[in-house]
């Protein structure tokens, strides 16, 4: 969180302005940016409203803790009140969700979606982004996790009348998520005191809740039968609800209206895409909709189909690749899921394509047209490959040669690396994908940064996470040759050669061998941990540590970083790929391995000079100076 205080402090530093200083400097602090003027303006109208409401209501000791950092996730409440319940004596919290709205009308389709004038797109009722919140709390907070009535939320409009926003309140439902108006203030004081207890103070509780334990986030492979087959496992929030109803609302308009419609749903690393397109796998199966989910891995698909399908084959044939629809008859699906779009090639020939199909046609007119609604889960910012072209223009492009009307939807929270905004921007200022350079990290005590001296360092230090019951992978850089495939019984060749320490590459076949996993279940069999990940093997999926070894690829000279295409073994990179798209896509390479690590990432580099800076970057922080988790 930003801040936290007391009603009754929070009302005096509002009035003074201190209050706004010091959240924009305690956001600068935690994100490395300074706060849009639209996020100081919305703090500076609403903070006051409420703080003055919780005083006149007698409970100026509550505390307020604004812009609540939501765990294992970069979104963040705008302020949880932590008391006292004036009856049972327990600790109580209630999450607000402040709007400054005069006005808003619900999606006509779907209630729980509404429309703002100052939203080109429709945006989540507050009512339901609330309701989420709370929902998502219990779920991931242990302080509160086996005691869920004790959180409740509201949605305080405070310059909206009943008239501007009453279709709002249609999916109301008991105490669980309330609308409030400014013209209704009086019921929300009201409101306020049921919860809240005006004769204990709220700083014990407020402790409770910081203190809670943080569960861990319940990893997509491991839920994925259930995802698919039973129930919701995973919440959705704010944009990515969104993009869920909004898929879904398409299916349904194109069912009874005979009509087509792209969605485009986009975000980096960990905002929630694969999450999303399971829920909507599931719900589309449960619902009797015909739907596939298709991607570019085989790592992806092949554990979606190992893990989602264990019991029941049908479940297992819902995964496909995207060059599976070659021959398939057109709007012969209701939706197609195409997860990690960016993957998408030019066409889907392959060297074993049979003459008859090699007809040159697109993959991305291939996928628009054998669903009804196809949705396309992209982040421009890992193509890791040459020829991968599933970029947000070329399928508009392509909806827009056939007329289809297509819907771009903007994901920006993100769960991975520990919901951590303040890492994921230092990897890519690291690389040089935002402008800026590469800063010094600031620990945010979301995700841990960490520099090793050398292979034998980084090893052991992620055996020892593994010993504490965390997931950790090594990954490197492609810089060293690929040994064929060992015989069975055989030994793994040690590829990875750096200095004397030696490891095999993973596998890269479809079996096991000597006790290591198929190359597509390297990211998530525990065996996978004796072998070195590709960015191919590891693209995708995440586990708790992340050992990154950077090659000869990527140097640090002077002031800048250099590539040298000589040092990549990568097959992929031909004399004919230009020497700035290999450079592009080595540093998309190494983002990808630095972004898999949901607690923390040690990193290393094979070059003295990389190295050293890498040390400057991290703060100095080795990992034998490092406390354990």
């Amino acid at each position: 969180m930003l801040f936290r205080a007391s009603a009754k402090t929070v009302a005096v530093m509002a009035l003074d302005g201190s209050l706004f200083l010091h959240l924009a400097d305690q956001f600068v602090h935690m994100h490395g940016y300074r706060p849009s003027a639209s996020e100081i303006r919305s703090w500076e109208r609403s903070v006051p409203v409420l703080a003055a409401a919780l005083n006149d209501a007698g409970l100026g000791n509550v505390e307020m803790m604004l812009e609540y950092a939501l765990p294992l996730n970069s979104k963040r409440a705008d302020v949880v009140l932590a008391g006292v319940h004036p009856v049972t004596g327990d600790p109580s919290y209630v999450v607000v969700e402040l709007k400054q709205w005069s006005q808003a009308l619900p999606h006509e389709d779907d209630p729980t979606l509404c429309h703002v004038d100052a939203y080109a797109h429709p945006v989540l009722n507050p009512i339901e982004q609330v309701r989420r919140y709370c929902e998502y709390l219990v779920n991931f907070n242990g302080a509160v996790a086996e005691h869920g009535h004790r959180v409740n939320g509201v949605a305080f409009l405070h310059n909206a009348t009943e008239f501007g926003v009453t279709g709002l309140r249609e999916i109301e439902r008991g105490d669980d998520g309330l609308l409030f108006t400014g013209e209704r203030r009086g019921a929300f004081l009201d409101h306020l005191r049921t919860r809240l207890s005006d004769k204990h103070a709220g700083a014990r509780a407020a402790d409770d809740l910081r203190a809670g334990a943080t569960v861990p986030s319940k990893q997509l492979m491991s839920v994925a039968a259930e995802e698919v087959r039973e129930r919701t496992q995973f919440v959705l929030l704010d944009e990515q609800q969104v993009a869920y109803r909004m898929v879904l609302n398409a299916v349904e308009k194109a069912k009874h209206a005979d009509r087509k419609e792209v969605v485009i749903v986009t975000g980096g690393p960990g905002t929630g895409k694969s999450v999303i397109a399971l829920q909507l796998l599931g719900e589309l199966y449960r619902r009797g909709v015909p739907a596939l989910h298709a991607t570019g891995s085989q790592s992806f698909t092949r554990t979606m189909r190992k893990i989602a399908g264990a019991r029941k084959r049908e479940v297992q044939d819902l995964f496909k690749y995207f060059n599976s629809f070659m021959t398939a008859e057109k709007n012969s699906l209701g939706a197609l899921i195409c997860d990690e779009a960016h993957r998408i090639r030019e066409n889907s020939a392959n060297r074993y394509t049979r003459a008859v199909l090699r007809t040159g046609r697109a993959q991305i007119d291939e996928l628009i047209d054998v669903a009804y609604v196809p949705v396309f889960f992209l982040d421009e910012h890992q193509v890791v490959r040459p020829g991968e072209m599933g970029t947000v223009a070329d399928i508009k492009a392509a909806a827009a040669k056939r007329g289809i009307p297509c819907h771009v939807v903007p994901l920006d929270s993100q769960f991975r690396c520990g919901g951590s905004d303040a890492y994921l921007r230092w990897v890519v200022r690291l690389l040089g994908l935002e402008p800026g350079g590469p800063v010094v990290w600031e620990p945010d005590g979301r995700m841990q940064l960490l520099v090793a001296d050398g292979p034998q360092e980084l090893e052991a230090f992620l055996e020892a996470r593994r010993s504490q019951g965390y997931g950790a992978r090594m990954s490197a850089g492609y810089c060293w040759r690929w040994s064929p495939e060992p015989g069975p019984g055989e030994p793994l060749p040690p590829d990875v050669v750096i200095g004397d320490w030696a490891r095999p590459w993973n596998l890269r076949g479809d079996r096991s061998v000597s006790g290591a996993p198929p190359a597509a279940l390297w990211a998530t069999d525990p065996a996978g941990f004796g072998q070195v990940g590709c960015v191919y093997t590891a693209q995708g999926f995440e586990y708790d540590w992340s050992g990154v070894i950077i090659g000869p690829d990527l140097l640090w000279r002077g002031d800048r970083w250099v590539t040298d295409r000589t040092a990549s073994k990568d097959p992929v990179f031909k004399k004919s790929t230009p020497d700035d798209d290999v450079d592009r896509l080595i540093r998309n390479t190494y983002k990808v391995l630095l972004t898999r690590g949901m607690v923390g990432t040690i990193v290393y580099s094979t070059d003295p000079e990389t190295q050293e800076k890498l040390r400057e970057l991290a703060g100095g922080v080795a990992a034998r100076e490092a406390v354990p988790a």
